[in-house]
């Protein structure tokens, strides 16, 4: 997409580095350079404010992930490219079919009650809960990883949606400062909320992370 819109070199493609290291790659192919600007700490999408201040004269795209199942703000992110002139490119996740989507909300709905001493993903927005990723907080206490090790020791799958952000990956480091993307790195873990999940599978999540909360930040 970005060859056919005539990017490459000399041009700058801003993009997130919260995973999808693909896309910068992707940039990279072309000729262009990938700028990368901070997310939205709710949906951990592209950030309009932080795009924007990235622009500069050689900017010519952005490319927009939405992630986990919510989409990033679309009329601020196009708005902004409309007043620099450039082009906006949306990349979806594989999404779940159409019927797991409401029982992934019910599932979504019954940890969001249930679970303490986690942040639970902001809702709205028609999230479909690709992933249900919750936050982590360390405060001088069990970080999130040994949080996920612990949860897995009481049976509960669990996995860091993103390890390492791109702009500190071989080949793409950058001397940029990302907050918002860093603090979500070191905080976010995605627990189930698979359509197939059952009552009891359900409960024992809760549990499970709910023996561990009194020993993180409240949920908030």
């Amino acid at each position: 997409m970005l060859r056919a819109a005539g990017v490459g070199a000399g041009d700058e493609v801003i993009v997130s580095a919260f995973g999808n290291v693909e896309v910068a790659e992707a940039v990279t192919r072309t000729g262009a350079s990938a700028v990368f600007a901070d997310i939205d700490p709710a949906t951990y999408c592209l950030d309009a404010g932080a795009v924007e201040a990235a622009v500069t004269a050689r900017s010519a795209a952005v490319v927009v992930v939405h992630r986990f199942g919510r989409s990033a703000d679309m009329p601020r992110l196009r708005d902004a490219g409309q007043r620099h002139g450039l082009l906006i490119l949306e990349l979806g996740e594989s999404e779940a079919p159409y019927e797991d989507i409401a029982q992934r909300r019910e599932r979504a709905a019954y940890l969001d009650g249930r679970l303490s001493g986690v942040r639970t993903p902001a809702g709205g927005d028609g999230h479909t809960y690709q992933q249900y990723v919750v936050r982590v907080p360390g405060n001088g206490r069990p970080d999130r990883d040994a949080f996920a090790r612990a949860v897995r020791a009481r049976g509960v799958e669990c996995r860091v949606p993103v390890k390492t952000p791109v702009h500190r990956m071989p080949g793409f480091r950058r001397d940029v400062y990302l907050p918002e993307t860093e603090r979500a790195a070191d905080e976010t873990l995605a627990l189930p909320v698979d359509a197939a999940l059952t009552k009891r599978e359900m409960q024992r999540i809760v549990s499970a992370c709910n023996a561990l909360g009194g020993l993180l930040q409240p949920a908030f």
